[in-house]
């Protein structure tokens, strides 16, 4: 390879006192002077920190994608960039996708990289990653860090799934906190994301579903070595990228999305995949909208059957053939042309694949449930839509009209939810409001509310939760989300009041309140939509340029791609 094909020349080939300034402060490290003359210089981007418990064994994956590096020839550099960690982050660790990727995008940007391996595994970690290095379009391969190992407790397998029904069992007075405290003690087991198809398990099935990844990327637990097998294969695989100049926009192609789509119905992926994925397709420049994910769902079965839609864990998925073999199901419905990271075909790379467990991933011909995809709703409440997961809904909650129950933000229905006197039935239709984007801000996971307590008491497990907010991968339930507009912005969420009768019918794809067009213009009119807004900061940016949840949820600046020239240099 010429020196002067590589974008890092643009570095570490100059002469003069630029070079010695790119070289000299690379060698104190140790690092001799071939190491710079003529190989691809590879960034290795990871989001390795105590803070993000999921990805917490990155340092040594790393380790791995280096020796891959090396051995094809290529320079590995591994740099830092913002972590998310799903479960420590305040307020929610969304608020925050959109600042990692510029993190991203400028850190790939701003350096002599030639070609980006993307570490990632924890929830936003993933799509963060992936919008950033979309809006640089280098060669970029992504590595995940895989599932934990299945939880154990009192000889069963428990997962980040169970625990939504531990909650709900001690809040109905059926499990003690000294009880619930023994089962967490068992849930986290080893390195590794949720161990469910929560959007954890989805994100890394999203990059291997895009064609981002090596085959099986989605699927091997954490601790397997086989994970690192793939680490390293992953790095021999991004020099061979750079030398054929395999960019992401070659891979990210709208049959590529189409065919992310359909995957995720058919493994029952999260409903945040529809956020991270027009959040992606908005940075790559391929036209996506939120009707496409109910279009290219529409006949694809469940076969993968994973919790929270069905019994098994992540672990058994990959034992069972993992993503390979969903794909395998479905190339007859796939664009089998659509080229991956290796340079093969979907076709080319699924082919082949063998399933070891039928109970775990069916066929399309008799499939596990043959209510799958997500569901995108329109109505005079969401005028722009709103999502629903039907294989983690209730049959008989699908259609249904039910009085509204109002809770105005997340402190309303705290102060409120096990209240005795609150005016509440099984067929009521709980309303959370101003837990949007703007309006929380941030976007939380907690659309799927915990039921009143009093309900819990007589045994009702579901009803229909309406809002604009997020709700955990691993949560389940009749759940409509992501209203668009959201409250915060003046739709119309915000001036339904208790007592309004909602229906959702999920096969008419409607969601509608029961008032005339001019009581809802009057309402709107009347009501004074009072956003708080931060005073300063990244959180002032965000509430000030953050799209609506039918947009992806990015920043409205962010559209697109800068490219990976620099345009000046420093010296």
């Amino acid at each position: 390879m010429e020196e002067q094909q590589l974008r890092s020349a643009g570095w570490f080939g100059r002469t003069g006192k630029d070079g010695f300034i790119y070289r000299a402060w690379m060698k104190k490290q140790g690092i001799p002077s071939y190491e710079f003359s003529g190989k691809p210089v590879i960034g290795i981007c990871n989001t390795w920190s105590e803070l993000t418990p999921c990805n917490s064994h990155f340092r040594q994956l790393a380790e791995f994608v280096k020796k891959g590096v090396l051995e094809a020839g290529g320079f590995p550099v591994e740099f830092p960039v913002m972590s998310l960690g799903e479960t420590l982050m305040k307020p929610t660790a969304m608020l925050y996708r959109n600042l990692a990727s510029m993190d991203v995008e400028e850190s790939i940007r701003a350096n002599p990289l030639d070609g980006v391996v993307l570490l990632c595994g924890c929830d936003k970690t993933t799509p963060s990653l992936v919008m950033g290095a979309c809006s640089v379009n280098l060669p970029t391969i992504v590595v995940s860090g895989g599932p934990m190992l299945t939880g154990r407790h009192k000889g069963k397998s428990i997962s980040t799934s169970d625990l939504w029904r531990f909650s709900e069992e001690v809040r109905s007075g059926h499990m003690t906190n000294e009880q619930m405290m023994l089962a967490e003690a068992g849930m986290c087991r080893s390195d590794g994301h949720c161990a469910v198809m929560g959007t954890a398990s989805t994100m890394a099935c999203m990059v291997e579903s895009l064609g981002l990844s090596l085959p099986h990327n989605a699927a091997i637990p954490a601790p397997d070595a086989a994970r690192k097998v793939l680490a390293q294969l992953s790095g021999i695989e991004i020099v061979n990228m750079v030398k054929k100049n395999l960019k992401l926009s070659d891979i990210l192609t709208r049959e590529a999305f189409e065919n992310a789509i359909k995957i995720n119905a058919a493994i029952g992926g999260s409903t945040n995949f529809v956020l991270h994925l027009l959040a992606i397709a908005g940075r790559i420049g391929v036209p996506l909208s939120i009707e496409d994910f109910d279009r290219f769902s529409q006949g694809i079965p469940l076969i993968a059957n994973l919790q929270p839609s069905g019994l098994y864990f992540m672990e058994d998925f990959y034992y069972a053939g993992g993503l390979p073999v969903v794909i395998k199901e479905l190339l007859p419905q796939l664009h089998n042309d659509c080229i991956t990271v290796n340079g093969k075909t979907i076709k080319e790379n699924f082919e082949g694949v063998e399933c070891y467990n039928g109970d775990v991933i069916t066929s399309v011909e008799k499939p596990f449930n043959t209510t799958s995809g997500i569901v995108v709703l329109k109505g005079n409440i969401c005028e722009e839509g709103a999502v629903l997961k039907p294989s983690a809904a209730s049959i008989r909650l699908m259609q249904h009209t039910g009085k509204a129950v109002v809770f105005e933000d997340i402190d309303d229905y705290k102060h409120k939810i096990n209240d005795e006197e609150l005016d509440v039935d099984e067929n009521s239709v709980l309303i959370l409001k101003n837990v949007g984007p703007k309006g929380y801000p941030g976007m939380p996971e907690v659309g799927n509310m915990g039921l009143p307590a009093k309900l819990l008491a007589k045994g009702v497990t579901d009803m229909v939760r309406i809002s604009d907010g997020r709700m955990s991968g691993t949560g389940f339930g009749t759940v409509v989300l992501h209203v668009s507009p959201e409250a915060a912005a003046g739709g119309t969420l915000a001036i339904i009041q208790d007592g309004d009768e909602i229906t959702l019918d999920v096969e008419k794809r409607l969601l509608q309140v029961h008032l005339s067009d001019e009581e809802i213009a009057r309402r709107k009119q009347s009501k004074n939509v009072q956003v708080t807004m931060a005073e300063r900061g990244y959180v002032y940016l965000y509430q000030t340029h953050v799209e609506q949840a039918h947009l992806g949820a990015d920043l409205d600046f962010l559209k697109g791609s800068s490219g990976s020239e620099v345009t000046r240099d420093s010296h």
